[in-house]
Formats: C-alpha cells, sequence, structure tokens
C-alpha cells in the first residue's frame, strides 16, 4: 500500500495523527471531520495515497465502487435518517479549484437537519 510521508490524511490511516474512526478494512479507513458542515460530516479514504480523483485508473474502479456502497450503510449508521425523507450528501473535491485542501482522495458524507445545506 503506498502512502506519503507529508500526507496529513495518510498520517491518520497511520495512526500517527489521532481520528475519530467510523470504519476500517484492508483498503479503505473512515473518519469524523475534524470541522463538520453538518450534524453527520464523516470521510472515507482509501489506504492507498491517491492525491485526487484526476489520479484515478481503471484498477481503481472497485475501490470507488466499494467507497460508494459503503457510503449509504455507514450515513444510516452515524445517524442520517432513511431515504426519501432523510438523506445525506456526498462530496469529493479535486483538485485546487475544486475545493480539494488535503491531497489525498477522499470523500465526505454529510447528513443531517438541513440548516447545513450549501449551494
Amino acid at each position: 500500500m503506498s502512502s506519503d510521508p507529508n500526507c496529513v490524511f495518510c498520517k491518520i490511516i497511520e495512526g500517527k495523527i489521532p481520528s475519530r474512526k467510523v470504519y476500517e478494512d484492508e483498503d479503505l479507513f473512515g473518519f469524523h471531520d475534524i470541522a463538520p458542515w453538518a450534524p453527520v460530516h464523516f470521510m472515507l479514504v482509501p489506504k492507498k495515497h491517491i492525491a485526487s480523483m484526476a489520479q484515478l485508473t481503471p484498477e481503481d474502479s472497485a475501490l470507488m465502487g466499494k467507497i460508494m456502497t459503503l457510503a449509504p450503510k455507514l450515513a444510516l449508521e452515524q445517524g442520517c435518517r432513511p431515504y426519501p425523507d432523510g438523506g445525506y450528501r456526498v462530496v469529493v473535491n479535486t483538485g485546487a479549484e475544486g475545493g480539494q485542501e488535503v491531497h489525498h482522495l477522499h470523500v465526505h458524507v454529510m447528513g443531517g437537519p438541513r440548516p447545513w445545506l450549501r449551494g
């Protein structure tokens, strides 16, 4: 598994920086955002260091599929209400102009009462 010694998310995955873990398996790590935008706000990150969505390759298809099918399950476990009355938002910022602040691919999952919803 590749990692970047200067990447904050790689350090979180390795346990060098504490986090509030939501999920972990051989491929993925999930943890609560330290500056949440919603009552439920966590991130899913691959353990393999991939800088952004722009660096994904066809070999990463299964990994991304796993993230996208795990997100709904974890959203409900973390307190989001079920569809259609409840729900959650899944966001992937890509690159500086896309709002990406940490250059390790991460998928935000946010939900809860709507006042947090922005644009």
